[in-house]
């Protein structure tokens, strides 16, 4: 085994995993988010709601295209640096992604022409079908995606022939409660992406004084999903602790940064991980909390990474960082869709500067933690690909050169660095020119076509949102 060509291929992965991560966690939410505003348009005939569709319509239409190009990437990989991986769990993971184009992409390639192209073409309850049909589709694709990556983390369903890996229980694999732990986890946090970010859309335009109406709907809308949804990701998020607990003690530990037994077991807020002297360096820790989170007991005994062989122990200083970042960002956020609910209801959401700032500045925080909890939950899993079974190292190819696997990381960090940046900077531009709003007459205008006044325009969609 070629160790460089190991670690590029790690590298490799994990950059461009992390260019995919972002799109779908963005569309997904998105998807959502429009049909909720077409089913709002549908209900009370309001013209805000309309605006805001087409609108994030189009960012919806670049995202997609972007997940769907950097998502394809991930089956090459496989094949071409992982291929040993791909031959031995070949008879599981296939068939997950095959169930994924026929469920998930079959409903996204249906409707979603009808999204761009088909509004003036079909009925209004079809077209709000077709956004629901392209929602669930997007949510499929996460479902079928988590049930693989969550088989490579807690393997079920399986036997072993001939040195591969053939299911014997597809309902065990496609139920597994690690499964519905994980995909709600992801599910929320891609909800709470595009929460965030279209918050912090609409706290842009008031800061910059535009869209005025849209902006307090878009600013209230995704701020108080955001406060119904972080408590339940917050308590999910600690169901999917208790899953790493139990099947994952090492990747535990080392988020625990917990080098030895302890009985009760401390909490480690803050510390330096030290793998060389297994120790932490400037930790500050709360005496029983960590006995509290890991077995819900005051007393109970907690295992330390020093229980383990050393060739089975994951990096600790990335998954210690990773987890503390992905849990503070939850806390930001949670802290800012509870203020942002509290002056919405009291009619005062777009008077403080200052809370309009943080939560424009808030938008990466969602792709941060989302970034943060795949980084701990993927380099946590190490040294194993699928955990138990299938060591990283064994499962490359075994022909792979340093050299090849070098080309191939600059090609991809070239193309996708590229492509990307006009894709990202496209949907910058779409944010910057703004909301387009359809021409009004009024029904006194002595002149046919002519369009209200900014000022008039904005008093009527103000109303309409009940400002």
């Amino acid at each position: 085994m070629d160790s460089a060509a190991l670690f590029l291929s790690r590298i490799q992965f994990a950059f461009t995993i992390s260019f995919h991560i972002i799109f779908p966690a963005f569309s997904i939410g998105l998807a959502a988010w429009l049909t909720v505003l077409e089913a709002l348009h549908l209900r009370t005939g309001r013209s805000a709601y309309r605006v805001l569709f087409d609108f994030w319509l189009k960012i919806f239409g670049v995202a997609f295209g972007m997940g769907v190009v950097s998502g394809i990437v991930m089956a090459f990989q496989l094949g071409m640096n992982w291929s040993v991986l791909s031959r031995m769990s070949g008879p599981i993971q296939g068939p997950l992604l095959s169930y994924e184009t026929f469920t998930a992409f079959m409903l996204e390639a249906t409707f979603f022409g009808v999204l761009i192209f088909g509004r003036p073409r079909v009925p209004p309850w079809f077209y709000l079908f077709s956004t629901a049909m392209v929602a669930l589709g997007t949510t499929f694709s996460a479902f079928w995606i988590m049930v693989n990556n969550s088989w490579m983390q807690a393997p079920v369903g399986y036997v072993v022939e001939k040195g591969i890996f053939v299911p014997n229980d597809w309902t065990a694999i496609n139920f597994s409660p690690v499964v519905w732990v994980r995909f709600p986890h992801m599910l929320l946090a891609a909800y709470l992406t595009g929460a965030f970010c279209v918050a912090a859309t609409g706290a842009w335009y008031l800061l910059r004084g535009r869209f005025m109406a849209e902006a307090k709907i878009m600013l209230r809308m995704g701020l108080c999903l955001a406060a119904l949804l972080m408590p339940i990701q917050l308590f999910i998020g600690h169901l999917a602790g208790d899953y790493v607990h139990d099947r994952q003690p090492e990747k535990f530990a080392a988020i625990e940064g917990r080098w030895h037994d302890e009985q009760p077991a401390s909490e480690v807020l803050v510390a330096i991980p030290d793998e060389a002297s297994a120790s932490n360096k400037y930790a500050i820790s709360i005496p029983v909390l960590g006995s509290l989170i890991g077995s819900m007991s005051f007393d109970s005994k907690e295992v330390g990474l020093t229980s383990f062989p050393r060739q089975d122990w994951p990096p600790v200083l990335i998954p210690f960082f990773t987890f503390r970042i992905m849990v503070g960002c939850g806390l930001i956020m949670l802290a800012l869709a509870f203020i942002g609910s509290y002056l919405s209801l009291t009619r005062r959401i777009g008077r403080y500067r200052l809370f309009l700032w943080a939560t424009f500045l808030s938008f990466p925080l969602p792709f941060i933690a989302t970034w943060t909890g795949w980084f701990t939950a993927e380099v946590g899993r190490q040294p194993w690909a699928v955990y138990g079974l299938l060591r990283t190292a064994d499962a490359m190819t075994p022909l792979l050169t340093a050299e090849a696997a070098v080309i191939s990381l600059v090609i991809f960090a070239i193309v996708y660095t590229f492509i990307f940046s006009f894709g990202i900077f496209y949907i910058y531009r779409l944010m910057r020119t703004g909301l387009v709003r359809p021409m009004v007459t009024p029904a006194s205008a002595a002149v046919p076509n002519r369009p209200l006044s900014l000022a008039g325009e904005d008093a009527r969609l103000l109303a309409e949102a009940g400002e």
